[in-house]
């Protein structure tokens, strides 16, 4: 059997012995597409190169993509686990062509690869073309020796492709498996093609015109090839089933599942062990390239995948959280072809706890919901009509328990009920809260042609300030609104970029550089930050202070040092802080944003509870002690692979080039104390960071902590301030700063024996002054029952029990009422002797109390109750009323 890791490799393979460059996988979070949630197709990272706003070195490519439709337009969520061929989480083989071969190659290669390599039966493939496609038609004929019957004419939008209204577009030409007649279904275009027969395991793109606005097209200069075939699709085929959940890499999953919880995938359950191992593989992916659970967004489709998943964990009967311990199964099925899993592994797992965890709690209670729901329809449901759950009852379940509408309708499936949607998008509409399931264009979202236009023409900018703060640059482009310009003058503000330059583009969480570009004729701009559109290009905003800036002027770049030093100093501090945290709290501390500016810095991370004030101690010395051991930083320049071989950290989902920085810094037995990729300036050795100083950690979301702290001069002030606190209290308590500990624990000592004896001062006046002699002269005979009650300030309420024990105790026989008042509230108890509550109880006597202070209710036993009231000027009314009751 051909394993799905053996027919990707075999696939990159024959494509990089054809002159293709094996292009690893970008991350699922598409860089170069902002209308796109997740990427969802092969040719997503080359949108720029077919579109013309990029070029590569080599004009032929192949990859094996990730991909993820979960979101968005492209959305299989609902059908997964119910289908053979749908899947949030997917690979996409592909080879592309800029501008190199075409149609006939790529025929050629797809004919070749199927039936020569692969050893496909010809007799079991057919192909389709756009009907008007007569080329392609033909080269079918000559290449494959296909008849006729089998190369059929399509002529619908399904084999034309289009970017979009404008742009590249072209036919279209795709392959079909026959699974055999045993199998209902048709031809593509029959009318049985629906059916699962005949399945398309590759498309070939033939992107041929340009489209412009009025729909009409133009022969594009450089025609180009874009392919796509499912790994998991053909993997069936190759693997001689038609089911893609029953190919090696799902049927492993599933094995691991079934062996967790103990349920075979059989019959009514295996929907649900698919649902599972589908999941699995694109939450994993997902947290992998750096995509965390949240509320909106990105993150909030990641959350319902993992919902659903765990949702159909509950319902196979797992007791204890399920998805965290399947990792490890999927990591050995793939993590050798994407060693980001292996790197990831312990944040996957940690988050796929936390967040079941969380969601079990939840479950109950949204199930019991619907439970009710689902009995009240079905109790008052007329036979044969279609069965409808409320949509505020989803909505309610959505925005109360955080269960996603897809999963509320996943949920009602097996029972035949469907959900009022248009009521769930009405009280969703009302609510108006920003945590609906809308995407918001987040990611790298191009910065317009104009960027695309000067990186085109003149190249990336050289960045020189790894090794410099001053320098001079040729002016290649002024931006000004949006557009460029050829020139500026005093009082504008305007875009700035050079050949070269050593400002530093904000990027990595580093703030841009400031500084002043000065040229010839008195020209003075006072630069107040740089940015770093497309990655490549350094753009300086400035303002004109005088004279005119011009293209191709040379000017003399100049930044300012001072605040440059102290990002440099925020920025290292950040790597050793982070390789402190991994030592202090484990390996699944990962970054997950940064901040350096000049004046601090601000460091989140992956963490599922708050550091304790030792972790926080811990981490602060351990980087202090690194910077006073004062080595040496070194960069070294690698490839991604060999510098993750070394020991470097990468961020996951972040978009290395060729070449990378491999910063190291500090020094342990066995290596260096931080080997990270990082692309920011940095200082030349640790002690030029001076001090380091956590000034606060707090939540920034669930599963993410943040950090903020200080270095060099911005801490040694924050020190000086702490200081002189400090000295200020201990001048206020009239000692020395070192003794202002003791000094304020003897304060303390001090009011708790004062508070001590005021408490006794007042129990003495509450019972006469000690004697006994007043209290008993307050007591007053009612109807033969004698009545002691007294009003008393500034008693604390906890006081009243124990005074009217000792009440009950001296009289022996009667009832005793308190009023204790305080900051202008009264606190009311009631205590009758034994022998009296037959005939009057406690709590019906201390609700007269309360009601008269304004308040309401009170509680205890017959023979004790207190409660209070807001109003505390009527305590004297208090007793009176119970007077009044005892009276009769």
């Amino acid at each position: 059997m051909t394993s799905t890791n053996d027919i990707r490799r075999s696939f990159l393979d024959y494509f990089a012995g054809h002159g293709h460059e094996a292009v690893p996988s970008a991350p699922l979070v598409p860089y170069n597409d902002p209308t796109l949630m997740f990427v969802n197709a092969g040719m997503v990272p080359f949108k720029n190169v077919f579109t013309g706003l990029e070029t590569r070195a080599t004009p032929r490519a192949a990859s094996s993509q990730k991909c993820v439709r979960a979101g968005g337009k492209h959305n299989d969520l609902d059908n997964v686990g119910y289908t053979a061929r749908h899947h949030t989480f997917f690979e996409m083989l592909g080879n592309f062509s800029f501008g190199d071969y075409f149609k006939e190659q790529a025929i050629t290669h797809a004919w070749t690869l199927l039936t020569r390599e692969w050893g496909l039966s010809p007799d079991k493939l057919t192909a389709t073309v756009y009907h008007t496609d007569d080329e392609a038609f033909e080269l079918w004929r000559k290449i494959a020796g296909l008849p006729e019957e089998r190369i059929i004419r399509i002529p619908t939008s399904d084999n034309f492709w289009s970017m979009g209204d404008t742009g590249p577009c072209g036919p279209c030409s795709e392959i079909f498996y026959d699974h055999g007649p045993n199998i209902p279904g048709g031809p593509p275009g029959s009318p049985d093609e629906d059916g699962d027969r005949f399945i398309e395991i590759w498309n070939l793109v033939f992107m041929q015109f340009e489209q412009a606005v009025d729909g009409s097209r133009t022969n594009l200069p450089k025609p180009s090839i874009d392919t796509g075939m499912g790994l998991e699709r053909i993997a069936a085929v190759m693997q001689g089933v038609h089911d893609n959940y029953d190919i090696d890499t799902f049927r492993a999953l599933i094995a691991a599942s079934e062996s967790l919880i103990g349920v075979k995938a059989a019959g009514a359950t295996q929907a649900s062990h698919r649902v599972i191992a589908d999941h699995l593989r694109s939450t994993s992916f997902l947290l992998a390239d750096g995509v965390l659970p949240s509320n909106e967004g990105r993150g909030y489709v990641l959350r319902r995948i993992m919902r659903r998943a765990m949702r159909h964990a509950h319902l196979l009967g797992a007791k204890d959280p399920l998805m965290h311990r399947l990792v490890p199964a999927l990591v050995t099925e793939m993590g050798q072809a994407y060693p980001e899993l292996g790197r990831a592994q312990p944040l996957i797992e940690e988050t796929l706890l936390r967040e079941e965890v969380q969601f079990r709690r939840t479950l109950q209670n949204g199930l019991k919901l619907l439970d009710e729901a689902v009995s009240s329809i079905e109790e008052h449901n007329s036979p044969g009509e279609l069965m409808t759950l409320s949509g505020n009852v989803a909505f309610k379940l959505y925005d109360t328990f955080g269960f996603p509408y897809d999963l509320t309708e996943d949920a009602l499936r097996a029972r035949g009920i469907g959900v009022d949607r248009a009521g769930f998008d009405a009280a969703m509409a009302q609510q108006k809260a920003a945590a609906r399931a809308a995407w918001k264009g987040s990611g790298q979202a191009a910065d317009g042609e104009v960027w695309f236009d000067i990186a085109e023409r003149e190249g990336a900018s050289e960045f020189t300030g790894y090794n410099a703060t001053s320098g001079e640059g040729r002016v290649v482009a002024l931006v000004m609104g949006g557009k460029e310009v050829a020139s500026a003058s005093a009082g504008d503000e305007v875009v700035v970029l050079t050949n070269q330059t050593p400002f530093y583009g904000e990027s990595g969480g580093q703030a841009g550089d400031a500084g002043t570009i000065t040229g010839t004729d008195g020209l003075v701009l006072t630069v107040t930050d740089t940015a770093k559109p497309l990655g490549r290009l350094h753009a300086m905003h400035a303002t004109v202070s005088a004279g005119q800036i011009a293209t191709g002027d040379v000017v003399h770049l100049a930044v300012d040092v001072a605040r440059r030093d102290a990002i440099r100093a925020n920025h290292s501090a950040t790597h050793l802080l982070h390789a402190a945290l991994r030592h202090r709290l484990g390996g699944h501390v990962t970054q997950k944003g940064s901040l350096v500016a000049p004046d601090r810095l601000r460091f989140d991370f992956s963490q599922p509870v708050a550091l304790t004030a030792e972790d926080i101690a811990a981490v602060e010395a351990e980087v202090n002690a690194e910077i006073r051991a004062n080595e040496p930083v070194t960069t070294r320049l690698m490839s991604p692979d060999d510098a993750i071989e070394a020991g470097a950290m990468a961020l996951f989902g972040e978009k290395y080039g060729d070449e990378v920085r491999v910063l190291s810094m500090g020094r342990l037995t066995d290596g260096y104390y931080s080997v990270e990729l990082c692309g920011g300036t940095h200082v030349r050795a640790l002690g030029d960071i001076g001090v380091f100083r956590i000034v606060s950690e707090s939540a920034v979301s669930s599963g993410v902590r943040r950090i903020e702290a200080l270095t060099g001069e911005a801490a040694r002030r924050w020190l000086v301030n702490r200081e002189d606190a400090l000295k200020g209290a201990a001048g206020l308590l009239r000692t020395t700063p070192d003794d202002v500990e003791a000094r304020v624990a003897a304060l303390l000592d001090e009011r708790r024996k004062l508070e001590r004896e005021l408490a006794e001062a007042k129990k003495a006046l509450a019972l006469g002054g000690g004697g006994g002699a007043k209290a008993e002269a307050a007591d007053e005979d009612i109807g033969g029952v004698t009545f002691s009650g007294q009003v008393i300030e500034g008693l604390d309420a906890k006081e009243l029990r124990g005074l009217l024990d000792q009440a009950k105790q001296r009289m022996g026989s009667g009832v005793a009422a308190i009023c204790a008042v305080n900051d202008g509230r009264g606190a009311f108890a009631v205590a009758v002797t034994d022998d009296l509550t037959s005939r009057f109880s406690a709590v019906d006597l201390v609700k007269l109390g309360v009601e008269t202070l304004g308040g309401k209710g009170g509680g205890g036993r017959p023979d004790m109750a207190q409660g209070g009231g807001p109003d505390g000027t009527k305590a004297a009314d208090a007793i009176a009323a119970v007077r009044a009751a005892l009276a009769g």
